[in-house]
């Protein structure tokens, strides 16, 4: 199949709560209205399907053949698009606790890879709310990356954006493109969200992908602005502070010429650090 040099991405924007029906049937709406306007790649925020009390995160979570997943594949094959889940609670055999997990869906609806969140929020922010992830969620063991007829796409979720080494791992492994659902709070949000992304992507030549949940959540609230940037660092479309599908164009051949013009990648000192 002939790789795609430049195609529509959507970046759907959401205000997931407790209803799972519910946040999944906002998700279908979604993909439709999005393949619509033409978009080959449609990505969805960290806890698309919604979010849990500690003491339910159990009953919230899935395997990924159930009923989330399958939903989501059935809706890449009948719309022919590529899907990028999100996150949501992954079941794990015989534990108390769950994984923070991705998927990569074909247009054929098929699983192309799935990535677990590697590092835990565990903070008191400057708003005196406690976060502690790791009390629920297993962290992950694996850096993703994937190669599609879209590019090749690197994996990423929230706090993991705080960490430039694994985005630098994935860079040097080809990473074109890197995913990044978040459900980002306002407190860190407001001063941190945008800059973070922006250095990500320009110290790795690539494009980010980072679609946020807004609204009101049990312990937070989520800061929205959900966006794509280029490898230049330039914001090419960003949500507002409601739910919404924004779109922008991911170049492919644009991405490669910034990489010749920036050659840092190239330009590192191997002899010194890895």
């Amino acid at each position: 199949m002939q790789a795609e040099k430049k195609y529509k991405v959507a970046l759907v924007q959401m205000d997931s709560g407790i209803d799972k029906e519910k946040n999944l049937e906002k998700a279908v709406s979604a993909i439709r209205k999005a393949t619509a306007q033409g978009a080959k790649l449609i990505c969805f925020p960290e806890l698309m399907n919604g979010e849990s009390k500690e003491k339910n995160v159990l009953q919230m979570a899935e395997g990924l053949e159930e009923k989330t997943i399958s939903i989501l594949k059935a809706e890449a094959k009948n719309c022919n698009v590529y899907i990028h889940s999100g996150s949501m609670y992954e079941k794990i055999e015989g534990e108390q606790r769950v994984y923070n997990t991705s998927v990569l869906l074909s247009p054929e609806g098929k699983l192309l890879t799935s990535y677990r969140k590697l590092h835990m929020f565990d903070m008191t922010l400057s708003d005196g709310v406690i976060c502690a992830e790791s009390k629920i969620v297993k962290p992950g063991d694996k850096i993703v990356t994937i190669q599609t007829i879209l590019g090749k796409i690197g994996c990423a979720i929230c706090y993991d954006i705080r960490f430039p080494e694994l985005f630098r791992k994935m860079a040097l492994e080809g990473a074109q493109i890197i995913i990044v659902p978040a459900s980002f709070t306002l407190s860190t949000g407001k001063d941190h969200w945008e800059t973070l992304l922006r250095a990500r992507a320009i110290e790795n030549s690539c494009y980010i992908i980072a679609t946020d949940q807004i609204g009101k959540k049990l312990n937070y609230t989520a800061f929205g602005n959900s966006m794509v940037i280029d490898p230049w660092g330039t914001v090419l479309s960003r949500a507002g502070e409601h739910e919404d599908i924004v779109y922008a164009e991911i170049n492919l051949e644009y991405e490669k010429s910034v990489r010749m013009q920036m050659p840092a990648l190239q330009n590192r000192r191997n002899d010194l650090y890895e």
